[in-house]
């Protein structure tokens, strides 16, 4: 291995010597091979080298495990723009919590594709889509 001598404000390393007296990592050491191991993977196509990276990573980070477990389908996104395409369909109807349930039922929260869907279903919410069903005028208000 290389040494590499870093030098860090006091602020940081209190924060990394909290993190190791929590018992997130064992050292300073491992704290800072992982921080840059991580950031090299999540920036370039870099493969870790570092021992139990993913397990380090998964319990450091618990919601990045829980949405990289949810993998397009074997067709590819095929499924997802289905999906969409119903969610969108329901919310334009004024359908909201029918197109919620759809995005729960394929999608655990975590999922980025579950926080699309739901973004799209707030674009309708709150415009004026769900004021009437498409091709029928809105009712006139009381």
């Amino acid at each position: 291995m290389v040494k590499s001598t870093v030098r860090f404000s006091e602020t940081v390393m209190d924060r990394v010597e909290e993190l190791v007296e929590g018992e997130e990592f064992s050292s300073k050491s491992e704290f800072q091979r992982f921080a840059v191991e991580y950031v090299l993977s999540e920036i370039d196509d870099y493969e870790p080298e570092m021992l139990d990276f993913d397990e380090v990573r998964d319990e450091v980070f618990p919601d990045h495990a829980l949405g990289r477990d949810a993998e397009p389908g074997e067709d590819g996104d095929g499924e997802f723009y289905q999906v969409a395409a119903r969610v969108r369909q329901f919310a334009l109807r004024g359908e909201i919590d029918t197109a919620r349930e759809l995005i729960d039922t394929k999608y655990p929260a975590t999922d980025p594709r579950a926080m699309v869907l739901d973004d799209v279903i707030e674009t309708y919410r709150t415009s004026d889509h769900t004021a009437a069903p498409r091709g029928r005028p809105a009712p006139e208000p009381r």
